[in-house]
């Protein structure tokens, strides 16, 4: 790992670390996710001066590409963002990227693949680091690890050097079979450290701001517990419907999409133990005791901890837009779920009792993720005539996306000479308090993979524990002979009312933007 560079600047503690040399190679280099997400994200730490100076992207994939038509192909994507095009580093960054042609099953791709990177490894002094970046469908993971392992590019050298990672994409298996499995295969060719299971929503600012705001602050963790908080929500909603997506949303659901990745991962981030240290494996130890402490899913009273829905055909932002069904590539019969909420219980001496709702879904009112931790009423009220129901209890938002921030509701007087009492909300917003625009949460989990820091990456237990979890809920709503009603609601809004009636049973409400 390179030098940490810290300051101290207005009373913050701040390290960045540089990246040592090495080379980006991204199978599926011509797909969306390597033109919205990725490229991006390595010009951003490039003009942060996070790249070291000696490092090289080489694309890779099934279209027929030159070195200088990937190149343009790049700046052309790069021409939406304004930013980018009018920057004079773009030329010497884009110096630095390179294609290669192949298919990802044929040995002889992988021996031309080993001679290119030994050429850029020599020209650009990177001493054979390489970072292997699987954008590709899941079903070739396997594959791509066997071919680099067969092409001696997966070994690593003595005492980790020259360093050899992969990064997968989510999902990591279909159900508990097939990521053990996958987990398996993997593992025939790779050590677990050089293996990077992504999550992006690991990477947003709120989400790692979590761990900070918990334990670097001693005024929240004495309450984080059954005795002060009544119960957590943790939303993921999207406005838009599943677009291009059909023929992979067909196959997930909201289940596969969202909960056992996006959705644990927050909660257990949320709920674990204090770890020992930031060290990544001491991390993600609590996050995978969590997980091991969630109640296990009763398939004979799944009614009454999950609702599923299917949005159906309405307006919405002013014009009509189609139901599921409709969508282009979408099975007229599908009972694919399109919205998930499901109440999740942890048996363990600090949340016991304290429910969890989790809800995601697709066409509703707006895009935003949020965690909310509403805490207990007060137990009595010396303000007569008020009584201690009639406040609203403290509600503490951590606001993942789209405006990254947190937010704190507490009980004030107006001013004056009446005693009039009213919620008041106390936040702020990353963008306001810190004058930048949080930076996307690629770049700073593609720069943990080159500093070699799995802290916010997917451990192999991890992955095992939460489709453990997940795989008797994909039964259940797969089996005709548990009912598992598939609710319609309509486009715009919060869900079914059905998920309404899940915390309406416990006396509790959706918080609702």
């Amino acid at each position: 790992m390179s030098p940490e560079r810290s300051s101290k600047i207005r009373g913050e503690f701040c390290i960045e670390s540089r990246a040592e040399p090495g080379g980006v190679v991204i199978f599926g280099a011509s797909g969306d996710l390597t033109s919205r997400k990725l490229m991006p994200a390595l010009f951003n730490l490039y003009r942060r001066n996070l790249l070291p100076r000696n490092f090289y992207v080489l694309g890779c994939g099934r279209s027929r590409l030159t070195d200088e038509a990937f190149a343009f192909h790049v700046r052309d994507e790069f021409g939406r963002i304004a930013e980018f095009h009018s920057d004079p580093r773009l030329d010497d960054f884009l110096r630095q990227c390179y294609y290669s042609t192949g298919d990802y099953d044929d040995p002889a791709f992988y021996d031309h693949l080993r001679e290119r990177l030994g050429e850029l490894d020599g020209r650009h002094a990177t001493g054979g680091n390489h970072l292997f970046y699987c954008s590709t469908p899941p079903s070739v993971y396997a594959a791509i690890a066997d071919r680099l392992s067969g092409a001696g590019l997966a070994a690593e050298g003595e005492g980790g050097r020259p360093w050899r990672r992969v990064v997968i994409e989510k999902p990591f298996g279909r159900d508990l079979q097939s990521a053990a499995a996958l987990d398996a295969e993997l593992h025939k060719v790779l050590r677990e450290r050089q293996i990077y299971r992504i999550d992006h929503y690991l990477g947003k600012e709120t989400v790692q701001n979590i761990l900070m705001f918990r334990f670097a602050n001693a005024i929240f963790e004495p309450i984080w517990n059954r005795r002060y908080v009544d119960h957590v929500q943790i939303m993921v909603a999207e406005s838009l419907g599943v677009d291009h997506r059909a023929g992979y949303y067909e196959k997930a659901g909201a289940l596969r999409d969202m909960f056992q990745n996006h959705m644990l991962q927050m909660l257990s981030l949320v709920a674990m133990e204090p770890p020992t240290s930031f060290d990544a494996d001491h991390v993600r130890d609590e996050k995978v005791k969590l997980l091991r402490a969630l109640r296990p899913f009763d398939p004979g009273r799944a009614n009454e901890t999950l609702v599923r829905g299917q949005y159906g055909p309405g307006a919405m932002g002013g014009k009509e837009v189609p139901g599921y069904l409709e969508e282009p590539g979408v099975d007229p019969q599908s009972t694919t779920e399109t919205y998930l909420a499901m109440r999740l219980m942890v048996d363990n001496w600090r949340w016991q009792g304290v429910p969890f709702y989790l809800r995601s879904g697709k066409r509703l009112c707006r895009r935003v993720s949020q965690i909310a931790i509403a805490f207990k009423p007060v137990p009595h009220s010396m303000f007569s005539p008020i009584a201690p129901e009639e406040f609203e209890p403290n509600l503490l938002l951590l606001n993942v996306q789209p405006d990254e921030g947190v937010s704190l509701r507490i009980q004030s007087k107006h001013p004056g000479p009446k005693l009039c009492m009213s919620a008041l909300t106390m936040d702020f917003t990353y963008r306001e308090a810190f004058e930048e625009e949080p930076p996307e949460a690629y770049e700073r989990l593609l720069l943990d993979c080159m500093l070699g820091d799995q802290t916010l990456f997917v451990r192999h237990d991890d992955v095992i524990v939460s489709w453990a979890l997940m795989t008797p809920v994909l039964e259940a709503l797969a089996d005709p002979a548990r009912q598992i009603p598939l609710c319609s609601y309509d486009p715009g809004s919060w869900g079914p009312k059905e998920a309404d009636e899940l915390l309406g049973r416990d006396g509790r409400v959706w918080f609702n933007p």
